[in-house]
């Protein structure tokens, strides 16, 4: 049976939901239909989404348009009000089978979005990963209850809830069983697992759970996380569990504290720091990625500059930047505006120091010997993330030990163990 054309829009939780929608669709014989999952994250984000959906429906003029994700969830009618979209569906409705059985009978309402603040636990749906033999994604948490004054997303999925510890085992067992080497624990806001279960969980027991309970399991590894909320038992296991990855991305957004004041985050910039430091102390070999944000509203050359400094004072070797765009319906949006050709200018400079420390973290890898999980034939991943060519074909979803040579900026070179 052909399958839905789904495209993804953002970020790596978007992409789980899709495999789940796409198994659902062809569960319920929905093949014929593009589903187009959309960002909310900027007002960028949204209006890339409208052109997608525009660009697809000229593509596919007979197929069935179906949208949704977190800028459906947020402006359900803007979408419902674009030429040639069939349907609207809500962030919560997408995951549901009964969605696309009534997709598939014409049973559903052309807008079905309801309100997702009022959804209060977050369903364990099983996947088999992206296409890739190499890990497989689980997601243990959903929604938000931070307020940062740039963020629309806690509109669009709703309050922190939790997948039950029990269940996230199991389902990384059965991935494990079915040949997956690493898993991925994904969500909106994972350092703040547990808060909405019984008991005591926490990120740092679970990750604990996990690896007990499944000592098969080669790799675990963490999507972004916020370094305010991580737990005791999460820096023991950074410490002591050479299972899982030294590689922690970061939800840092600016190095300067009067911008991390109005971005209302939970941190300042020597939070930031002290954090890096302590994890480098506890695991020498870590390497750290962060998201940051150029040219938030108020910010000066200086408080840039705090930004652009805060990489060395880190220690980052992945940066996701990100130029401020305003999104409607936040606090951000109403605050003295940076003009956009500066924000663009911060943003191509952070990008620029970015690729800057993550070269010279591969010119320390030059000579090393270590293991590679095969993404490709071709490619692999270190522990750490690092992404290597290798000089023969491997099966993809396999580990093998390479000694590393020379780098582009980008990537490495590697000659695999005979």
């Amino acid at each position: 049976m052909p399958e839905p054309q789904i495209v993804t829009l953002g970020c790596r939780l978007n992409a789980y939901e899709s495999e789940v929608m796409r198994r659902h669709a062809v569960d319920a014989g929905f093949a014929d239909c593009v589903i187009v999952n959309t960002c909310a994250v900027t007002g960028e984000a949204v209006r890339q989404a409208e052109q997608t959906i525009r660009k697809l429906r000229r593509e596919r003029p007979d197929a069935r348009l179906i949208v949704t994700g977190c800028a459906a969830q947020i402006e359900p009618q803007r979408f419902a009000g674009i030429d040639g979209v069939d349907h609207v569906i809500g962030n919560a409705e997408k995951l549901e089978p009964a969605t696309f059985r009534a997709l598939s009978t014409d049973a559903l309402a052309r807008v079905a979005v309801n309100d997702i603040m009022s959804v209060k636990e977050t369903a364990l749906h099983m996947i088999d990963g992206f296409g890739t033999r190499a890990r497989a994604y689980v997601q243990i948490q959903n929604g938000c209850d931070h307020r940062c004054t740039f963020c629309i997303i806690p509109m669009g999925r709703g309050p922190s809830r939790s997948v039950a510890p029990g269940e996230v085992v199991r389902q990384i067992r059965a991935l494990v069983e079915k040949g997956y080497p690493e898993i991925v624990l994904t969500g909106v806001d994972i350092t703040s697992y547990g808060t909405d279960l019984p008991g005591t969980a926490s990120l740092g027991r679970l990750v604990k759970q996990i690896l007990s309970g499944v000592p098969e399991l080669n790799r675990l590894r963490l999507s972004s996380i916020d370094q305010v909320e991580i737990d005791a038992h999460l820096l023991d296991a950074i410490a002591t569990e050479p299972r899982l990855m030294p590689h922690l991305h970061l939800s840092m957004q600016a190095g300067d504290d009067l911008i991390l004041k109005r971005m209302k985050r939970r941190h300042l910039r020597d939070d930031a720091i002290g954090f890096c430091s302590r994890v480098r102390r506890l695991r020498p070999d870590i390497v750290f990625g962060a998201d940051l944000i150029a040219g938030f509203p108020t910010e000066t050359e200086d408080m840039f500059a705090n930004t652009l400094d805060l990489v060395d004072a880190c220690g980052l070797t992945y940066l996701h930047v990100f130029p401020f765009s305003p999104r409607q319906g936040t606090p951000a949006a109403r605050m003295p505006q940076v003009d956009r050709r500066m924000v663009k200018a911060r943003a191509a400079r952070l990008r620029e120091k970015g690729e800057v420390a993550h070269a010279r973290y591969l010119d320390r890898l030059e000579g090393t010997r270590i293991e590679l999980l095969m993404e490709r034939e071709d490619v692999g991943r270190t522990p750490h993330f690092a992404e290597v060519r290798v000089d023969r074909k491997t099966a993809v979803g396999t580990i093998h030990w390479a000694t590393l040579g020379r780098h582009d900026g980008r990537r490495l070179n590697g000659t695999v163990d005979a």
